[in-house]
């Protein structure tokens, strides 16, 4: 049995169960004993899984601009990255705009809420800045902050550059790091199955499938758009680069499953960065500066929530947005995008901000609560599918790609 089957078995399995317990066994304190054990080695498995992240990213990071033989390579690899990352947000948060106003999810829903939502303060642009530099890179890596490890390894990257014939003790100390992470990660994913089943089946338990019935609109027009923008919007950007968009998602199938099933940028880091540059052939100093960066800051998936949500909310209220608020609702969740970086519960912070800027109750966040778990799953997807495919282009533009690989 290949790898994907496994993972997608376990997966359909996983949510099977968690949503038969949640319909007819959650009262069972037998079954809560296994609940228990599920959630243990579900979370378990997540650990192993960030454990891995930052060293990784670290020893990649380092080792890739190390063997970077121009340094205005990474200046351009740098601009490139960024710019389509905020390319790509405002595309996504723009279609999720138009399906949103063409299909009027909110329409005759009448929803009333009592329930408030606070979402902890998103910092200042002036804030995000200062604090991408680290007065501690040790604290940093301790905390996960990516911004400032991506920083810190860059330095230390062009600081073995610079020591000229004497770099290759430290240049090999960090190629030979690089691989033992790697080949830990491989170890982690073996049993990934097990984690994921676990995983599902302790989620679904606490949710049940059949929520989304109450939200019915909403959740299958978010969940059409995601995956709207995942194969036609980056499709149409891989083919116009001339990379194969079939071949680009037949190779991330089993990144896809796992971010899904994971719900979690970070945790899926270390199979995104292994696959774009095994079975891509993206160049490590291409995968380890875009993936980290990707998965911190590029968040289409969660500015496609943004766009329907916001105007779910708004049909719900009554409220009528015009051209000026929607103009608004793309560049704040865009810019929010990069601003929010780092910060937990980034999603509905980024969207506490969009409805605060148009107007709109932020408490009418909870009306949509209840779904957004399962939405996370797919949002996730869509945005490690972002990553890689930013990846893969921005190689090829720098003539880095094995085209070899990636058309094999």
């Amino acid at each position: 049995m290949s790898y994907t089957a496994k993972i997608l078995i376990s997966m359909l399995l996983g949510i099977g169960l968690g949503s038969l317990i949640n319909l007819f066994l959650l009262e069972l304190s037998l079954i809560n004993i296994a609940l228990n054990l599920f959630d243990a080695v579900g979370e378990i498995f997540i650990s192993s899984l960030k454990l891995m992240v930052v060293p990784l990213v670290f020893f990649s990071l380092v080792s890739g601009v190390a063997q970077i033989e121009n340094s205005k390579e990474l200046g351009s690899i740098s601009f490139k990255a960024i710019t389509f990352y905020l390319i790509t947000t405002a595309l996504a948060i723009s279609t999720a705009l138009f399906f949103a106003n063409f299909f009027n999810p909110g329409d005759g829903v009448g929803l009333e809420t009592s329930s408030t939502y606070s979402a902890p303060e998103a910092p200042s642009l002036k804030e995000v800045l200062i604090n991408i530099i680290p007065t501690n890179p040790i604290q940093a890596m301790a905390d996960g902050e990516m911004l400032q490890i991506i920083v810190f390894s860059i330095l230390v990257g062009f600081a073995i550059k610079g020591m000229g014939t004497h770099s290759s003790g430290a240049a090999n100390f960090f190629k030979s790091g690089n691989d033992l992470m790697l080949r830990l990660v491989e170890i982690i994913i073996m049993f990934a199955p097990l984690g994921i089943f676990c995983l599902l089946a302790s989620i679904f338990s606490e949710i049940g499938f059949f929520i989304i019935y109450d939200l019915a609109g909403y959740f299958f027009l978010l969940s059409f758009v995601l995956i709207f923008h995942a194969l036609i919007t980056y499709g149409s950007i891989l083919s116009f680069f001339r990379l194969n968009p079939f071949i680009f998602f037949k190779k991330l199938r089993e990144v896809l499953l796992f971010a899904f099933s994971t719900s979690s940028s970070s945790a899926t880091m270390p199979l995104t960065l292994k696959t774009v540059q095994e079975k891509f052939g993206v160049d490590k100093s291409v995968a380890s500066f875009c993936i980290p960066l990707g998965a911190t800051i590029n968040m289409d998936g969660t500015a496609i929530m943004q766009g329907i949500a916001t105007v779910f909310i708004a049909q719900a209220y009554g409220v009528d947005l015009q051209i000026t608020d929607y103009l608004m609702v793309i560049l704040t969740a865009t810019l929010a995008s990069i601003g929010t970086a780092g910060v937990p519960g980034v999603g509905l912070i980024m969207l506490a901000m969009v409805l605060q800027q148009v107007g709109l109750p932020v408490e009418g966040i909870a009306l949509i609560i209840g779904v957004d778990r399962l939405l996370d799953m797919i949002r996730t997807a869509v945005n490690v599918s972002g990553d890689s495919m930013i990846a893969c282009i921005i190689s090829s533009t720098q003539g880095t790609l094995n085209k070899s690989k990636f058309f094999d």
